[in-house]
């Protein structure tokens, strides 16, 4: 199986009028000689670099067409670090660009979530998120994929494949009201912390191994709490 041709991603992105962080219409192209960086192009000229027959990059479009608003402000905020950084006439990507690949690549968003499984996922007390608490984790959570490289990874998941996670009050099940929180989220984000970490064969259903309660004892997946210093955040680790 190869992926969709990036004409039927083009006419989906044309008929919802898509747009990328500059509001310029979106646009998925092929690679050539082009030799602005890619978040530059997509936010001068709304074409987003997609490889053809690559998996990993249609995933991308995929996660352009669910959630478009999140897409153009990551990309936004992207352009907004690249030109800064590039003013000091920094080479480094620099925090900000850091936190938003890891969530553009990586991300999974936890819809539903109550405060005490969210803090207990925070704090890494995997055997009660997964264990102790599963029946009301199923009952409560959608965990959505938003990082493109994860949804590649997920064709053929890997021992201690990880994600970095993003709360949302949204209704799981409406992608629109979902990507429009993410959109509000990231406008106003503080980059200083990182995203807290989900080791995402824990996640109930994601593999028949995590049925048996002892699949949550692997330190070497599921690691323990750390502990805390003064003045650090939950989410810097």
């Amino acid at each position: 199986m190869t992926p969709p041709p990036l004409s039927l991603y083009n006419a989906l992105a044309a008929a919802r009028a898509l747009v990328t962080g500059s509001g310029a219409p979106l646009r998925f192209v092929a690679p050539d000689a082009n030799p602005m960086a890619y978040e530059e192009r997509a936010y001068h000229l709304g074409e987003v670099i997609t490889r053809l027959d690559n998996w990993h990059d249609a995933y991308n479009a995929d996660v352009w067409l669910e959630y478009p608003r999140a897409k153009a402000t990551l990309n936004r905020l992207h352009f907004d670090a690249f030109t800064a950084l590039r003013a000091k006439g920094e080479a480094a990507r620099g925090r900000v660009r850091d936190r938003l690949t890891q969530l553009d690549e990586c991300g999974v968003i936890l819809a539903g979530i109550p405060d005490s499984l969210w803090a207990a996922l925070r704090a890494h007390r995997w055997r009660e998120v997964f264990v102790d608490r599963r029946t009301e984790l199923l009952a409560s959570t959608r965990f959505l994929f938003f990082g493109h490289a994860s949804r590649d990874a997920l064709r053929a998941p890997f021992f201690g494949l990880c994600g970095k996670v993003l709360r949302t009050e949204a209704d799981g099940s409406d992608l629109t009201a979902v990507d429009s929180e993410l959109e509000r989220r990231l406008a106003s984000a503080d980059f200083s912390e990182r995203w807290p970490v989900l080791p995402l064969l824990g996640i109930p259903g994601l593999t028949a191994e995590n049925e048996d309660p002892a699949y949550y004892d692997d330190t070497r997946q599921f690691r323990p709490p750390r502990t805390m210093s003064a003045g650090s955040s939950p989410d810097s680790r």
